[in-house]
């Protein structure tokens, strides 16, 4: 929005009215490319104090913390008056955003039935993406409230944050977090609530079996780097860094200066913003709807296939149809525009939910809040390498911007193929066995004596 460009950076306004300004570069500025990724930098080091939250005093405290976190930053940033407002507001919206990515996903896994695990832990992708949605359409109506309309945008951030808050505070904690806390009693009061029946006795016993075994286990950060737990760790963390290099984060971030820069006017750029947010609810179900059914391999391989033919369109067009200065012709920006649906709606139902989903279910319960939190911060380092160079890169790379990403959703396809093993309908308790030790790459990776002696360890 123009109005806050004009309070807090100057200089990309005046960069930005100048007509004959280089398509590519007119928002490339260091500080408020800072300013947007601060967040990432506070998640990532909030993400291991969340899981140390996580294993001391369970799942639900976690999220209540990660709620008030990101009530504050709300408030601080809507009423910001200075630049070092808006940055510490930033930062507690990131420590947020690391109790959140933590807690959430952890949640979902451990209280979702085996057969629903994948949809119910999509849930969560499923908010954010409707979070995406609903902030898109807020920018969209406050654009044109002059000059506090960025006030209303960030100040309206603690309203999830509330949401958040209340849930925290009915929700029930998982049966697994209570047993490894060794509150057996309530754990099993909390499964029969949860799966609204009494007869829970076979798993909460692989629950309790789960726990006792992880206890013998003192240090769960050391043992996540003994051989048998590279499997988890690699998959988990590589799965995040190609999240990030699918290029999603600088399509949906930077939604309005892709626009902008295809020859949309401001408004019709946040038009185009709210547009593909809706395409990223919609495809987010398709994913519910099919992730336990076909499995998270196939979903995750179709999308590589439609997220690189849409990547090398984009960037095709754009390097033999817009010059620095001028614009497309307004069929050709029409396309481009559908180009990035069809590759928002694949991601939307593969690497968005699965980079979630899969690093949540493949941990051990010894190792689990530990190797998640190391997922999580993952996530926000790339997340914030992207978010920080995007604008930057666009500038020098131009079209090749798109022809770069695209080569990494190649290798990403390749990586599904051969290393990625299916966990669709595999107790989360029973991973390690069934999954782990049975793939042929990575049952090499364990070895009974060595297994011995980590649980010793």
């Amino acid at each position: 929005m123009d109005d806050f460009l004009i309070k807090f950076f100057p200089n990309v306004h005046e960069r930005k009215l100048h007509a004959s300004e280089n398509n590519y570069c007119k928002y490339d500025d260091q500080m408020l490319q800072l300013f947007t990724s601060s967040l990432y930098i506070a998640a990532l080091i909030a993400s291991f104090f969340a899981s140390r939250a996580c294993t001391l005093l369970g799942r639900r405290p976690t999220i209540l913390m990660a709620s008030t976190f990101f009530i504050g930053g709300a408030c601080l940033c809507g009423a910001a008056e200075a630049k070092w407002m808006l940055i510490v507001g930033r930062i507690l919206f990131g420590i947020g955003v690391g109790f959140g990515n933590e807690a959430v996903p952890l949640f979902l896994t451990e209280i979702a039935p085996v057969q629903h695990r994948g949809a119910v832990n999509i849930l969560f992708q499923l908010f954010v993406t409707i979070g995406i949605f609903i902030a898109n359409l807020i920018n969209y109506g406050t654009s044109m409230i002059h000059p506090y309309g960025w006030r209303i945008s960030l100040g309206l951030a603690a309203v999830p944050g509330c949401v958040l808050l209340v849930g925290s505070l009915i929700i029930t904690e998982t049966p697994s977090s209570l047993v490894e806390r060794g509150k057996e009693d309530e754990g099993r009061k909390a499964l029969k609530k949860i799966r609204g029946v009494d007869e829970v006795d076979a798993e909460f016993q692989q629950i309790v079996a789960a726990c006792e075994q992880g206890r013998q286990v003192k240090k769960p950060f050391k043992k996540l780097f003994k051989r048998s737990g590279i499997p988890a760790l690699f998959v988990a963390n590589i799965i995040q860094v190609f999240q990030q290099l699918t290029g999603i984060n600088a399509i949906m971030f930077y939604a309005p200066v892709l626009f902008q820069t295809l020859g949309f006017k401001s408004d019709a750029s946040l038009l185009s913003s709210v547009i593909t947010g809706l395409v990223n609810v919609g495809a987010t179900f398709v994913s519910i709807y099919l992730v336990d059914k076909v499995g998270r391999r196939k979903l995750l391989l179709q999308a590589s296939v439609q997220m690189f033919i849409s990547q090398v369109a984009i960037g095709a067009i754009l390097l033999t149809h817009l010059s620095a200065t001028g614009t497309l012709h307004k069929g050709l920006a029409a396309l481009v525009v559908i180009l990035v649906c069809t590759f928002v709606m694949s991601f939307a139902w593969s690497w968005g939910p699965m980079g979630w989903l899969i690093p949540s279910e493949i941990f051990p319960i010894e190792t689990r809040t530990a190797g998640f939190a190391f997922a999580v911060s993952t996530n926000m380092i790339f997340t914030f390498i992207i978010a920080q160079a995007f604008l930057s890169m666009m500038c020098h790379m131009r079209a090749y911007i798109f022809f770069f990403f695209s080569a990494w959703i190649l290798v990403m396809g390749l990586f599904v193929v051969f290393l990625l093993p299916e966990t669709k309908g595999i107790p989360i308790e029973l991973i390690e066995e069934r999954v782990w030790k049975q793939h042929p790459v990575w049952k090499k990776f364990y070895d009974d004596d060595e297994g011995k002696r980590d649980e010793m360890a």
